[in-house]
């Protein structure tokens, strides 16, 4: 059945607007395709028709279309054919379904699952094609609006994001400044950390907090005082109280931006021990942020492979002596063997993040 020009239909439909939306409609019949082209053209359109559905598919695969009407029986694809091939690449398309008759109309089920926005029967008058169009049209222009507004949203968050990142990165410099053992500390934590991370199949989500969360995890030592910062000789336990506050100072830090919030288990639990006996929560076991206690784990193995003003850099022997000796006690087991295994089998990848932050080399 063909789609018939009325006569009376108004010249007057067409808008600047409508000239923003492209249409194609894909029917095997040429009739129907000439009679949808004066309609849509005369309302302002950008309309393309189609009669070979596949050809349809390729179009839409190379250019951009807002809306798209198809005949629903067609040769030598049915119209919800067509639709489940352009889903695959397209999930937004907007698409009505034509049908010739109601008792050919596709199932509900089908025309929800392929997310077709609505179906019209052909008939000599476009009063309701029209309608279900303009609505349609009204709601693309709704959705690229809420689009507009996203990636707006989108690009102050991440300038947003950016200036917060700038401003803890300036403190930790200033921390490094401060502590002539912080710096190249937290880089190297920070390449560490994924390195293990890696190992022990973290997802890429993981692997940035883990990235991020290495070289701040130390931030907090802005709130110590130079003098115990600074200090040649063994601290007092009152100095080391002081400096045993610094991951709570941190997490206090970073608690004011939502950027940060992923990073604060690392930042504030970095040195809980597996045993419980850690700071500052005293947590033990599966109770320790899993980021933290792989941050633990690093965190401890440059402490001991980096040298002090009051000790040398410890030899790999002793330090993998040390991991044996703490698994369970200072660092999760599992986690431990895992950088274990690093250190006996890869240890080169260690000498490279070493070489890159210019520390002495430990030998093996």
């Amino acid at each position: 059945m063909e789609f018939i020009m009325r006569k009376g239909v108004p010249n007057n439909l067409e808008t600047n607007e409508n000239r923003n939306y492209k249409i194609i409609a894909v029917d095997d019949e040429e009739g129907i395709i000439d009679s949808l082209s004066i309609f849509l053209k005369r309302s302002g359109y950008d309309f393309t028709g189609v009669t070979d559905p596949q050809e349809a598919i390729r179009m839409l695969k190379e250019e951009h279309y807002d809306l798209m009407m198809l005949d629903f029986i067609m040769t030598p694809f049915h119209g919800d054919q067509v639709v489940e091939e352009i889903r695959k690449f397209d999930k937004e398309l907007y698409i009505l379904l034509l049908t010739g008759h109601k008792d050919l109309a596709p199932p509900l089920e089908t025309i929800r699952r392929l997310d077709i926005q609505g179906y019209c029967e052909k008939s000599d008058k476009f009063d309701q094609l029209l309608l279900l169009i303009e609505s349609g049209i009204k709601s693309i222009a709704q959705m690229n609006e809420i689009k507009k507004i996203n990636d707006e949203l989108k690009n102050t968050y991440d300038m947003l994001e950016k200036a917060y990142l700038e401003s803890i990165e300036t403190l930790r410099y200033t921390v490094e400044a401060k502590d002539t053992y912080t710096r190249g500390h937290s880089d190297r934590v920070s390449e560490y950390s994924v390195l293990l991370g890696k190992k022990v199949g973290l997802s890429e989500n993981d692997l940035k907090t883990l990235r991020i969360g290495g070289l701040f995890h130390d931030i907090g030592k802005i709130g110590v005082p130079d003098t115990i910062l600074q200090k040649e000789s063994k601290l007092t336990d009152d100095e080391y109280s002081e400096i045993k506050n610094h991951p709570s100072i941190g997490a206090h830090i970073l608690s004011t931006a939502t950027i940060f919030r992923d990073i604060i288990p690392i930042v504030k639990h970095h040195h809980e021990k597996y045993d419980g006996t850690g700071y500052p929560g005293k947590l033990k076991g599966e109770e320790i942020p899993y980021l933290a206690r792989i941050a633990a784990i690093v965190d401890s193995f440059d402490a001991m492979t980096s040298k002090r003003t009051y000790r040398d850099a410890m030899p790999m022997e002793t330090v993998i002596s040390e991991f044996e000796r703490c698994k369970g006690t200072q660092f999760d087991p599992q986690l431990a063997d895992a950088f274990l295994d690093i250190l006996r089998n890869n240890y080169n990848e260690i000498e490279e993040i070493q070489r890159k932050y210019n520390k002495e080399e430990i030998t093996v």
